[in-house]
């Protein structure tokens, strides 16, 4: 007779009290009993015990969530789009990567040296499904079940280091993937024959795309591997606009996340042709937008970014980097000719002039910069921010071209002493007014409608977000120097923009180095740059911290020499 498999909640307790007794140093010996002592250091130096890792078939996401919260594992933890798993398991019992929804959820669990997580792949397996047999496969194989550990400072010489050292001591390549997501790389090994953890399959989890050291570990091709990444590359324009277009449709909006819609029913909300709408919808199921369902289609975690309600919507990100700026791309070319704004030689104009021309454009550049506001929300907690909110006469911060206020706005309403002075366009102004008066907090700011050369004095705190990249070396000078006019000897200033990597490695900012060279004659630097621009400036930088989305906020203060002058620049304007 055979055994019946544990169930999907004992499955998950055990794995959690797995992860909540083991740490890296008593893991690795179990893992790898022959290592010796330089070996054991080595690797316990470059790796991290992260999480143990299973797969579960909930018949609806109510189940899942009560059986998590039975095992004392958070129930809505935000799920992930899950490309490796997905790809295993349609190989594994040949199916279509499109008839598998697999996400991931990734509950923390307190362990000996620290919080780390469960890894929870899901595949929802509904009664009467046709996905019954393969739930009863995997829970009694346990394919997926693994342990994780993250590397340190991945790059490829280590990685493959790394993976040298495993298979010497017995462990197999067994797989892998880069989940483009969460921008990381997974290279899964079967676990040697006398490894004492319980688990038949080990990973190391690199952030970062490695498919050169990845491609290595699964053996193959690197001609085939060449041609299909530079193919993936010269379709980007392709997911650009699909993107874009299933924004302006309505598209996420006409989705749920939790029930599926048929695609003729949901040609006929968008007033779509059904067999192109379907074709779209193929491709936006490949770039984990959508799922499809043996019913239809129903929206991601990744998709609901895209719906107008939203918090923080990336919809006007979509609609801008799908509209002007994609045609202004097209004429790069004479950007890199000729070093002039490929914007302003197609349209005629600078970009902040156009959209200022134009009402709805100029709305949707100010939503598409509140849409990456996810970079400031460690803002309010910066100590020069704290401190300027805690003192007992109220702290004041001014924000410079501060566009519609949503950066201003995060730092009063955290700080309910402080208050707030913002500086920008007529149009800006008016929108940020609106804005801070409908949060309540319009009582606490006050406006200066002007440029650079206004930047009002007596402030405690002055804040440039994203204002810097849109100029060059010059004009960045300027902006700074009327910065240190303003400043008391005692002000902070806290500059926020993308640094490029000082060891070129792989970064948002690059990208946004080129976006910007191209729409607005600016350009991304590295902290140094900046550094030697604030000292130009007079003013010192002291330090810079990271932010999400690829952003950093840099930390200066006047030095204790007077800041040089300089002639007035353009007005004040931010870049996307």
């Amino acid at each position: 007779m055979t055994a019946t498999p544990p169930d999907d909640t004992a499955r998950l307790r055990a794995t959690a009290e797995f992860v909540r007794e083991h740490d890296t140093a008593t893991l690795l010996p179990l893992l790898l009993p022959d290592l010796d002592g330089p070996e054991l250091r080595a690797l316990a130096e470059r790796c991290r015990f992260s999480h143990a890792a299973l797969l579960v078939l909930p018949p609806d996401d109510a189940t899942l969530r009560a059986r998590l919260a039975s095992c004392g594992l958070e129930p809505d933890a935000p799920p992930q789009p899950s490309v490796v798993v997905r790809s295993r398991l349609a190989r594994r019992y040949g199916r279509a990567e499109a008839e598998l929804d697999v996400s991931i959820l990734r509950p923390p669990v307190p362990g000996p040296d620290g919080e780390r997580s469960v890894e929870v792949f899901v595949l929802t397996v509904p009664p009467g499904s046709d996905l019954a047999e393969l739930a009863d496969q995997e829970r009694a194989h346990e394919h997926e079940a693994h342990l994780a550990f993250d590397v340190a400072h991945p790059d490829p010489l280590a990685l493959r280091g790394l993976c040298a050292l495993l298979t010497r001591h017995g462990a197999a390549p067994d797989g892998g993937g880069y989940n483009p997501h969460e921008d990381s790389t997974v290279l899964y090994f079967t676990t040697p024959a006398g490894s004492r953890t319980g688990y038949r399959r080990v990973e190391l989890h690199a952030h970062g795309d490695h498919r050169t050291v990845l491609a290595d570990h699964l053996g193959e091709d690197p001609t085939q591997r060449s041609a299909e990444t530079l193919l993936h590359q010269l379709t980007g324009a392709w997911t650009t606009q699909a993107l874009a277009v299933s924004a302006r449709m309505g598209l996420p909006d006409a989705l749920d996340t939790r029930t599926a819609t048929a695609p003729r029913q949901l040609a006929d909300a968008l007033g779509a042709d059904p067999q192109s709408l379907a074709t779209l919808l193929r491709y936006l199921a490949m770039l984990g937008v959508v799922a499809e369902h043996p019913d239809g289609y129903r929206l991601t975690g990744t998709g609901a970014l895209l719906r107008a309600d939203a918090p923080a919507s990336m919809r006007p990100l979509a609609l801008m980097y799908g509209g002007p700026f994609y045609r202004s791309f097209a004429e790069l070319e004479h950007t890199v000719r000729t070093g002039e704004a490929a914007f302003d030689h197609l349209f005629g104009e600078n970009h902040f002039d156009h959209f200022a021309r134009d009402p709805e454009l100029a709305e949707l550049f100010d939503l598409s910069m509140a849409a990456s506001a996810r970079m400031f929300d460690p803002l309010p907690d910066h100590p020069v921010v704290t401190a300027a909110g805690s003192r007992a006469a109220a702290g004041t911060v001014v924000d410079i071209a501060g566009g519609n206020g949503e950066l201003l706005g995060r730092l009063l309403a955290a700080h309910p002493r402080l208050r707030g002075v913002l500086l920008e366009r007529p149009h800006a102004v008016e929108a940020a007014r609106r804005r801070l008066d409908a949060a309540g907090l319009g009582g606490r700011c006050g406006y200066v409608t002007g440029d650079f050369a206004d930047v009002p004095g007596d402030a405690d705190v002055y804040v440039l977000s994203r204002v810097l990249h849109d100029w060059d070396d010059e004009r960045c000078a300027e902006i700074l120097r009327h910065c240190a006019r303003a400043m008391p000897a005692h002000a902070d200033l806290l500059i926020v923009e993308r640094l490029l990597p000082a060891d070129g490695s792989a970064s948002l900012a690059t990208a946004w180095d080129l976006h910007m060279m191209a729409n607005t004659g600016g350009r991304e630097r590295r902290a140094d740059h900046y550094g030697r621009l604030l000292t130009d400036a007079g003013l010192h930088l002291l330090d810079h911290r990271p932010l999400p989305l690829g952003a950093a906020v840099l930390h200066a203060r006047r030095a204790a020499v007077p800041a040089p002058t300089g002639p007035s620049p353009a007005p004040a304007r931010a870049g996307a």
